[in-house]
């Protein structure tokens, strides 16, 4: 049976234990689809089986990797006492210590290295291991009030952002739930099958029971890919060009909405003959696709009223994936598909909540701004570049909560020597000994989203949801609001936020919004904070100051790169474009089975992703002399990575897919993928360019090469 699409199902290795009670929680992990979950109690301390409750948008269905989290939670490798570093720097060599021991030892290395350097030579770095309010909010909180550097946070949404606020002006769009009225549901640089399960869920019922339209616009054959009815395969990073091209059509063939346009939009002469020169031939050389495909997706797109673009984050972790992003959210208003039930996009929700957040993150007082560090250039943050310094001090100590960033950052090699440096003290607060927490002086054991309290809104939906610890912390744990108002007190730095429990500050968190309590919430289960159809669909009014949505945006309140966006919808040859040398363009996708660098602790996980491997077309594998399972080599300027071929003909032949974060031990020579994504940002304010990398490929001989001494 397949958990994901199935209410209720089991996967393999379901428990035979009786269930004594089954408790309400949410999950908190860095997806779109926030899942309200059930949860089987064996014992007062032990899960059995994760289900999807009956939330509206849940409605019961969730993914396998969660449903089996009971082999997470309890997995025999969780920290589970404080560490202190006893062996050489990376050498993952600890001994256990007392907490008070090691908070002391945090701070006295702390409070050292701020009386070399200033405060901000501490960087808090942190993401979103958990996307739960009260437990990101803690280090945000201390870091505010300590005066430490603060984090410019560019592995997600930094290039998508802007790039849908520059059209729409709002971070909101159009339930996904009214997909279920939609004639054509076009999925566009994202893979719900493995990353938002319950939008498929939703997208299967609209094909069932309207018999919609799936397309999905993807650089290879995804899992969704497999389920569509259209597949376009096109060249990472030309996106913008296919969306330009498609509104070229629209317009030519008398399929763009005028009266919409003219009505909602600031359409212009100047923007129809820009398009006017954007021809489906012209995408064609820059995307790969086939004119005959562009033009009929354009045609498909444009008579029908019902469609609905659901828009993702994979196309946008391009250098040009800002103005790639805009191109795209143009097309329902060229379509005129925003006035229609079932029509419209979404490409998140973080808009709709409301939520207050200054005395959560201690800004409900006086507090100096300090300078920003980018997150995915932290290898050149620790290597002591003053592009990325500035004029404040270099890092000498960090603090490192919910991320791995000596895997998931890009340049990881920059990275990992940056951690080793002798003079950097690490601290790192985790789950598991991850590749970062093994270059640390200090690990400290944390807990999971079912032993804390926390307060969860969504990207992917309109529900604002709380939960409460379903199972006491194993061992040592404790939760991050613990850690840091324990740490924050041996630092002398004082704040309300740090006296109070985590539930407490929920129910001040929701006060501070105008919401209901706390204690109202749970026994509710969730406040639906969708929007009306009006609204939803922005017929007032697009979050401009004119309300109209803008093909010509302003981009210089949007970031520091603004200069370099292009001034209509277009395409943007800012890309790590292929060379003689470099051929081919590689895509580190995200893995079914893994989020991230989570789950890949999890024997069923790595058993079904069974190891990395490089997605090849079969005609350059023909051409190369590769076989299934062959090692090859991938490599750039940065770095090269040895793994396993995988001939796989949903791509174009100039692109190479290497799926997931696997952790570097995963790989041959214990280098992971990610060694080879650069750190140089997009535009225009920044972010990581995680599928923005041009490559080559190598076939490796079957054994080792002998050098000339041996021959």
């Amino acid at each position: 049976m397949n958990t994901e699409n199935r209410k209720g199902t089991s996967a393999p290795g379901k428990s035979t234990a009786k269930v004594v009670a089954t408790a309400r929680s949410v999950c908190p992990h860095d997806c779109p689809s926030v899942c309200a979950l059930d949860v089987e109690l064996l014992t007062p301390e032990r899960i059995g089986r994760v289900r999807g409750a009956p939330q509206p948008y849940t409605d019961g269905v969730i993914c396998a990797k969660v449903a089996r989290y009971a082999e997470r939670v309890h997995h025999p490798e969780r920290l589970l006492h404080p560490l202190r570093r006893i062996g050489a720097k990376g050498s993952a060599q600890f001994a256990a210590i007392s907490w008070d021991d090691a908070l002391d030892l945090v701070a006295e290395n702390f409070q050292a290295a701020m009386a070399r350097h200033g405060a901000e030579t501490v960087w808090p770095y942190h993401y979103a291991g958990t996307m739960g309010q009260v437990q990101r909010g803690a280090i945000r909180r201390l870091g505010h009030l300590a005066g430490w550097s603060r984090q410019r946070e560019t592995f997600c949404v930094a290039l998508a952002d802007p790039g849908w606020l520059a059209g729409v002006g709002a971070k909101r769009g159009v339930d996904a739930r009214e997909v279920v009225d939609s004639d054509l549901i076009v999925v566009w640089g994202g893979n719900p099958v493995h990353t938002q399960i319950n939008f498929m869920h939703w997208t299967q019922k609209a094909r069932r029971e309207r018999n919609a339209q799936l397309v999905v616009i993807d650089p290879y054959r995804t899992a969704t890919a497999e389920k569509a009815d259209l597949h376009l395969a096109l060249k990472p990073g030309t996106d913008g060009a296919l969306a330009c091209a498609v509104m070229h059509v629209l317009l030519a063939e008398n399929l763009a909405d005028r009266d919409y346009l003219a009505k909602y939009t600031d359409f212009s002469e100047r923007v129809e003959q820009h398009l006017a020169s954007r021809t489906p031939q012209w995408a064609a050389a820059i995307t790969g696709l086939t004119v005959e495909a562009i033009v009929a997706f354009a045609r498909l797109y444009g008579s029908t009223q019902r469609s609905y673009l659901r828009v993702g984050y994979g196309f946008t972790r391009q250098r040009n994936g800002a103005a790639a992003m805009h191109a795209v959210s143009c097309l329902p208003a060229i379509s005129g598909a925003w006035a229609h039930p079932g029509g419209g996009a979404l490409y998140g929700n973080g808009a709709l909540y409301g939520l207050k957040t200054a005395f959560l993150h201690g800004l409900d007082g006086a507090v100096a701004p300090t300078r920003l560090l980018d997150m995915g250039r932290i290898g050149a943050v620790l290597a002591g570049n003053k592009r990325d310094l500035g004029d404040g001090p270099p890092v000498s100590a960090l603090l490192i909560q919910s991320t791995n960033p000596a895997v998931v950052a890009p340049e990881s090699s920059a990275v990992r020597a940056g951690l080793m440096r002798q003079d950097l003290f690490t601290c790192v607060h985790e789950q598991f000994m991850t590749d970062t927490a093994k270059l640390a002086d200090v690990v400290l054991p944390a807990t999971t989203f079912l032993e804390h309290d926390d307060l969860y809104q969504a990207s992917g939906h309109t529900f604002l949801q709380a939960a409460r610890a379903v199972i006491p912390a194993p061992g040592e744990c404790r939760s991050n609001h613990v850690f840091i108002g324990q740490l924050a007190q041996r630092l002398g730095i004082a704040h309300p936020a740090f006296a109070i429990d985590e539930w407490s500050l929920i129910d001040r968190l929701l006060a501070d919004s105008g919401k209901i309590g706390a204690d109202e919430l749970l026994e509710k289960g969730w406040i639906d904070c969708a929007l009306p159809f009006e609204k939803a669909h922005f017929l007032d009014g697009f979050a401009h100051a004119d309300g109209r949505f803008r093909f010509a945006p302003d981009w210089q309140p949007l970031g520091d790169g603004h200069a370099v966006m292009p001034s209509l919808p277009d395409h943007l040859e800012v890309i790590d474009a292929a060379t003689p040398d470099k051929p081919f363009r590689l895509v580190a996708a995200p893995a079914r089975n893994f989020l991230n660098t989570t789950f890949t602790e999890t024997a069923t996980s790595r058993d079904k992703e069974n190891r990395p491997c490089a997605l090849i077309h079969p005609a350059v594998c023909a051409q190369l002399g590769i076989a299934d399972g062959d090692l090859v080599r991938i490599g750039n300027e940065q770095g090269s990575v040895l793994l396993h071929a995988k001939p796989f003909d949903g791509l174009q032949q100039s692109t190479l897919i290497v799926e997931s974060q696997w952790p570097a031990e995963a790989f041959i020579e214990g280098i992971g993928i990610n060694v080879l994504v650069s750190a140089e940002p997009g535009f225009p304010a920044a972010g990581a360019a995680y599928h923005d990398t041009a490559v080559w490929l190598r076939p490796t001989p079957p054994f080792p090469v002998p050098n000339e001494q041996e021959i």
